[in-house]
């Protein structure tokens, strides 16, 4: 009997490199390896590759090449984005705007800079994880520098009204960022047309290498530097570029977005049926996020009486990889901070599941989770003094 076939649903998580994107790279590690910043031939091969990236990335998103910058990942970019607008605006104001389902790297930002002696109004959230636009035009003040609302939250998959809630940015001329990196592939992004003033990526969501990613930074915004040394990336971002991954970056952006309506009728389908099947097989399982307004790719669902971790772990031994939230957290005892702003109890936020579907995933993988995930659902229960048989025993009513 051969092993198991591996299956992979935490796309949220990372993604697997196209093997285009990485033949694309390959030889900048070995024949074009020349500095960017020299001026004799392999430099300037260099040079060419970077600029060609930079005019991939810009049409994916509607911007300039000349708005794109190249940085280490999503987390840099967010960081760059939050501290170089409150640091450059300081003298109009030091009020900034997020929600509470932000990635860490946007909330950790945020607490930072209370430190450094700037206010964050950290908005709610309804049940499915939306932020309401009036809630955001009531939280602005004459202080208010800057607004960050992520564009799809990578736990339970909500997509954010973006353009209604960057108009509201614009209407008091407050500059608008989104943390970009769970959409890009998922959703058609148009900044100019949505309003967006800075917009943060990173390619490995979308099928590219790791340690690279972009900020788009539109023209005209007042944003400090975050990394200081040399002059590259037109002197706003220190450091000699990561040739290859920038490479990586274009190619998989340009495939991620060359047919985002195919690939979400191909990935939503899978998702569809695998839900659905959850949902009736197991009882006491609940829908996290929007039913609607989500990622093609996202389901989140809670189970009553069990822990997701132990959950987690009799998936990996049947060789299917899941998540029970973001990666970056999952060493973490504590509920997702996302489930508890949507109203989620902290007993039923611990027993969440996150499955992402992507490119590798099959009706035969469905099918695999469909009969494997019940069996270990009712056995965990099984071992929870909270259940019994019939069910009922602290049951509670979830949204």
């Amino acid at each position: 009997m051969g092993e198991k076939r591996i299956i992979y649903m935490d796309h949220s998580a990372t993604t697997p490199a196209r093997k285009e994107v990485v033949d694309a790279m390959i030889p900048y590690y070995t024949e074009h390896f020349g500095n960017p910043s020299s001026i004799y031939g392999i430099a300037r091969e260099s040079r060419n590759a970077i600029d060609t990236a930079r005019a991939q990335v810009a049409r994916a998103l509607g911007a300039e090449p000349y708005e794109i910058y190249f940085t280490s990942g999503g987390s840099e970019s967010d960081n760059w984005a939050l501290k170089g607008v409150a640091l450059a605006n300081r003298k109009k104001g030091n009020h900034i705007i997020t929600s509470k389902i932000e990635h860490h790297a946007i909330l950790h930002t945020c607490q930072y800079l209370e430190k450094e002696g700037f206010t964050v109004t950290y908005l709610p959230v309804d049940k499915y994880g939306l932020v309401d636009p009036a809630e955001l035009e009531k939280a602005i003040t004459d202080k208010t520098i800057l607004v960050s609302i992520m564009y799809a939250n990578n736990e339970i998959g909500t997509i954010e009204p973006i353009a209604e809630l960057a108009a509201v940015a614009k209407k008091h001329k407050v500059y608008f960022h989104t943390d970009a990196v769970q959409a890009i592939g998922n959703v058609p992004i148009d900044v100019n047309a949505q309003g967006i003033d800075l917009l943060s990526l990173s390619a490995h969501k979308f099928y590219g290498p790791k340690g690279a990613g972009v900020l788009y930074i539109r023209k005209g915004t007042k944003i400090d530097n975050l990394i200081h040394g040399g002059g590259q990336e037109r002197r706003r971002r220190a450091g000699t570029e990561n040739i290859a991954g920038i490479v990586g970056l274009g190619k998989a952006i340009e495939m991620a977005t060359a047919d985002i309506e195919g690939h979400n009728r191909k990935i939503r389908a899978l998702k569809d049926r695998l839900q659905a099947g959850i949902l009736k097989t197991i009882p006491h399982a609940y829908l996290n996020g929007h039913p609607e307004k989500r990622l093609p790719g996202n389901i989140n669902i809670s189970f009553e009486f069990i822990e997701g971790e132990s959950m987690l772990l009799w998936l990996d031994d049947e060789g299917i990889c899941a998540s029970t939230g973001s990666a970056c957290t999952s060493g973490s005892l504590e509920p997702s901070h996302v489930l508890l702003a949507t109203g989620l109890p902290v007993e039923v936020s611990h027993g969440s599941l996150r499955l992402t579907l992507g490119n590798s995933n099959t009706d035969a993988d469905v099918d695999r989770v469909l009969e494997e995930l019940p069996k270990i659902v009712l056995r965990l229960r099984e071992m929870s003094p909270l259940y019994t048989k019939n069910g009922k025993e602290g049951g509670c009513n979830v949204q």
